[in-house]
Order: C-alpha cells, then structure tokens, then sequence
C-alpha cells in the first residue's frame, strides 16, 4: 500500500513537471510570438491636437499621417514590416505635448514621431526628444532660431515664408507702413521681432510699424481691428501680417469684414490661414487677402492632382481640402521612409545621420532636399484668397529657397549657422568665434 502510494505519488509528480514545463513551454511561445508579431511592425508616432483651440488646424495632419501610412503599407511596408500609426491627442495643451511624446517613445517604442504645430508644442516636447534621443519631424512654419538634432523641420524658416511676403507687400504692393498681429506666443513673438529688425534694415521708420497681441482662442476683434483701419487711415499704403493661429482667424476675418477692411486698402498677409480655415468661413468679403506658403491646393502639377485624388478617396469626402503643412508632413514622411531603407535600420542615430541630402518630389513640380542644418530646400508662393476658398497664385519664388536656421537680421544670431554633419555637428556654430554654443535649441 506504502509502495504503491509512493509510486503513485512519483509519477505525480513527474506528470506535474511535465505539465508545468508544457505550460511553461506555451506561455514561452506565446510571448515569443507576441515578440515576433510586434517586431513585425514598425510603429509611427502622430501627436497632433484632436481637440482644443488648434484642433482646427491639426486634425488634417493627424488624417494625412494616417493616409500615407496606409499608402506606405500597400506598397509593402518598410523593410519588410508594416507601418503601425500610434496616435495621441495632446488637446491643444503644451506641457501635455511633452507627456504624450515620452509616452509614444518610452512607452509605445516608436520609431519616430510626426506631430506638433505650434512653437509652444515644440517647445515643450524638445527637452524630451533630445533626452531620449528620438525623432521629430516638424511640418509647419515657425519662427526659426532653433536647430536640434533630433527634429527635422519640414516647414517653412522665416526667411522661406515672412520675408519673401513682406518683400512682396513692398514691392508689389507699395506698402509703407506695418500692423504686426498675432496670438501671443513664441511663433508670433519670435517672428515678430525679425520683421521689425528686418523692415528698419529697409528704411522703415519705428513709428510706421505696430505690434499686437492676442491669446490664443481670441474673439472679440471689434476694438483690434478698429486700431488696424484707423491706423490704416493716414493716407500710407498699410499691410497687415498676421501670425494669428487657430480658431481665432474666424472671428478676425469675420470682424475685418464687418468693419469694412478690405484688400485694395489693406492687404491681410497671413502666415498661419490655408485652405482648412477658410473651409469655415464666408470667404467672399476676403477675396484679396493674402497668405503666404510654400505651397497651395490650386496649384496645377500631376504630383499636386494625384496627391488631391488619393487624399480625397482616403478620407471619403471630396470637399476636404489639402494645405501647406500636409505637403510638409507628405515631404517629412517620404522622407523619413527613403532614410531608413538608406540606413536599412529604424535606429534613430543611423536614421539621423542619413537624412542629410535626401531629397523627395514636392507637390509643386520642384523637389525638397534636406540640409545639414535639418531644413528643406522650399519654393515661396504668395496666394490670393478666391471667393471658393481657394488660392490664386499671385507670385513664387524661381526655384527652391534653402532654410535658415538663424536670422541674419537678429544680433545674437547672425553669426550663427547649423551643421549636423561630422565632424562639426553642431546647430549654433558662430563664425566669429570659430565656437558650437551647444546643441542649438
């Protein structure tokens, strides 16, 4: 009896360690292909507000990512790997830039991150890429003073977008004195203070210029624009260049109109107003009105209708429009996509140092190289606003314009030039000094 219960018992044993070695065996293998499954895709970061003040503008962004995404993964991946979109909603709030970027590269393990719109969102998700040595590409115009080796900037440096529109308004135009409007942060600021130094650096007296600032989400414009029109009122030709961002362009314009501002008078120039904004708003009291980009839906090139026709059959509404920093996040991503099959790795330090040179087709018949200072070689075009919300080209620059990363017209900053390249890699190297001030954020 004792014999055959400790037989018993043995063989229980031993049929127990055999189930447990199976049952180890299985959740082995099931982690393993679960690893498998996930090293099976490579995963994109898309961190664009969904919600908020600057969801008017963002949500496109997120849309096109996930466009071209898609189109990425039916030619067949990347390096044999499917493209998996992780998208956040930061909610137009800036320190939850910064939350949601560590997430989408600490936690979700992204290979790199096409998001932000404003300089504040930038601003506040630097610190992180730089800490965790991952990859940025910025599509939308800013204000310059900045070049990291982390972010690769895909839309327009001042002297891509600001200058051209103000040498524009002066010499086209005739325009002679200056209303500088924008919403209060760094973008406007920034730029803002360029304009001034560059528009005394062509004779324009202090006193010929004025500078205002509103928050963001701003609606009550009958005051602000009663400044504009009687500032307008002296008899000099007045030119409005607006930095205003987001949701607040619908009241403003709608206020222009009211008041009776119009273009033959005072031309509105606007650096952050495309197509998706005017989509909003009763364009007919604008026609006239300005904006200035690298690129416009109007524009008639075979890459142009192609990219229209694939955008309108993935987001199943023919009305949807494209705007400037799609083409910058169309650029951005096709680039992203060439550097990796050129490094043959997604590894962020590999990809980084291949981006340098690339170059891809814009949508406007030219093609954008990216420079060692992580800005595009660009084409400027200045639009005319069209009662159907669309833009007649009215001016462009011959050819495409390099980026500069620091402003010629800045004291602190003219000396300075970005190279990312080694043995210099550098984003503030000062010519006078022969010295890098750093990593150039």
């Amino acid at each position: 009896m004792f014999s055959g219960g400790l037989n018993n018992f043995r063989r229980g044993i031993g049929a127990g360690r055999i189930l447990g070695a199976l049952a180890i065996a299985g959740l082995m293998a099931g982690t393993a292909t679960r690893a498998l499954a996930a090293d099976d895709t490579i995963k994109v970061g898309v961190l664009h507000s969904l919600s908020g003040t600057m969801a008017i503008s963002e949500t496109t962004l997120k849309d096109v990512m996930l466009m071209l995404i898609d189109e990425q993964n039916k030619k067949g991946g990347l390096l044999g790997k499917k493209l998996e979109p992780v998208v956040v909603d930061p909610a137009s709030d800036w320190p939850l830039f910064a939350e949601k970027a560590r997430q989408l590269i600490s936690q979700d393990k992204v290979a790199a991150v096409f998001g932000c719109w404003t300089s504040s969102s930038r601003k506040s998700v630097l610190p992180v890429f730089e800490e965790l040595d991952s990859i940025l590409f910025y599509p939308v115009q800013y204000e310059g003073e900045e070049s990291s080796r982390n972010v690769f900037y895909t839309g327009a440096a001042p002297n891509q977008q600001a200058i051209p529109a103000v040498d524009y308004l002066m010499n086209e135009e005739g325009v002679k004195r200056w209303v500088l409007e924008g919403t209060d942060y760094v973008y406007p600021r920034t730029t803002n203070k360029i304009l001034q130094a560059y528009l005394q650096s062509k004779g324009v007296k202090p006193e010929d210029i004025i500078v205002n600032y509103t928050p963001f989400g701003f609606s009550d414009w009958q005051t602000e624009v009663s400044k504009i029109k009687s500032f307008g009122a002296s008899g000099a030709k007045t030119a409005v260049v607006s930095t205003i961002n987001g949701d607040a362009n619908v009241p403003f314009y709608k206020e222009l109109a009211n008041q009776g501002v119009k273009a033959e008078d005072t031309p509105v120039v606007a650096f952050s107003v495309g197509e998706e904004e005017l989509a909003g708003l009763d364009t007919g009291p604008l026609v006239g009105h300005l904006a200035a980009w690298n690129y416009f839906e109007s524009v008639d090139t075979p890459e142009n209708k192609a990219f229209i026709d694939e955008w309108h059959k993935f987001i199943k509404n023919d009305k949807r429009t494209t705007n400037d920093p799609m083409e910058a996040a169309y650029i951005g991503f096709n680039m992203w996509v060439k550097a990796v099959e050129k490094a043959g790795t997604t590894n962020q330090d590999a990809v980084i140092d291949a981006m340098v040179g690339v170059t891809v087709p814009n949508l406007t018949g030219g093609y954008a190289t990216m420079m060692p200072n992580h800005h595009l070689t660009k084409p400027v075009l200045i639009g005319e606003i069209q009662d159907n919300g669309q833009f007649d080209v009215v001016w462009q620059t011959k050819g495409e314009v390099v980026g500069d990363a620091w402003s010629d017209y800045l004291p602190d900053s003219k000396n300075l030039i970005s190279d990312w390249r080694k043995p210099m890699s550098c984003g503030n190297f000062n010519v006078a000094t022969g010295k890098c001030g750093g990593k150039g954020s």
